[in-house]
């Protein structure tokens, strides 16, 4: 072997050994996961394809949506809603005539606001979105504070925050639908 050859490959031998000396010492690594590794972008209009305004034909089409079944009792005999699918979860109501068009959108996982996503506090909340306004209107008929965020602050968008454990449990698009 050649003087040259052999300081090739101890070249990338050495090269190799401070490769894996920086990862076991955790240098150089990537930075830590957040908690929202794979959720999908909540926008102002809807998320991964669900869109206020769009058919439930369209979303059951393209897989989006489960089956459309009945919704809140509450909203009379005629109101419908449908599951999200994987990899969201949730739910989507629909208009009460046909053809059935997206009213709202009821986020439970699956996705984040600007980086705010369920497990989320309202800190995290104010901090991507300095518009929000809190409202504990809710705090003791159904155990949630709402923190609204106005159009003109990133969105329409609403999330309900537990009031014990103090975290996000559902992110409404535009509003979050009462059916109790």
């Amino acid at each position: 072997m050649s003087a040259h050859s052999l300081g090739r490959v101890l070249g990338t031998a050495a090269a190799v050994l401070v490769g894996i000396g920086v990862l076991e010492s955790g240098a150089g690594a990537a930075p830590a996961p957040t908690g929202h590794v794979a959720a999908k972008a909540i926008a102002r209009t809807g998320v991964h394809g669900v869109r206020l305004g769009f058919t439930y034909r369209r979303l059951h089409e393209h897989h989006r949506v489960g089956r459309i079944r009945r919704g809140c009792e509450l909203g009379g005999p005629n109101t419908r809603s449908a599951r999200l699918r994987a990899p969201l979860q949730g739910s989507v109501d629909f208009t009460l005539t046909s053809p059935r068009k997206v009213t709202n959108i009821t986020i439970r996982g699956g996705a984040t606001a600007r980086g705010v996503g369920i497990g989320d506090t309202i800190a995290d909340i104010q901090a991507a979105y300095p518009k929000a306004t809190v409202d504990h209107g809710t705090d003791a008929v159904f155990g949630i504070t709402l923190v609204k965020v106005p159009k003109s602050g990133g969105g329409r968008l609403q999330f309900a925050v537990d009031t014990t454990t103090h975290v996000v449990t559902l992110i409404g698009i535009p509003f979050i639908a009462f059916c109790e």
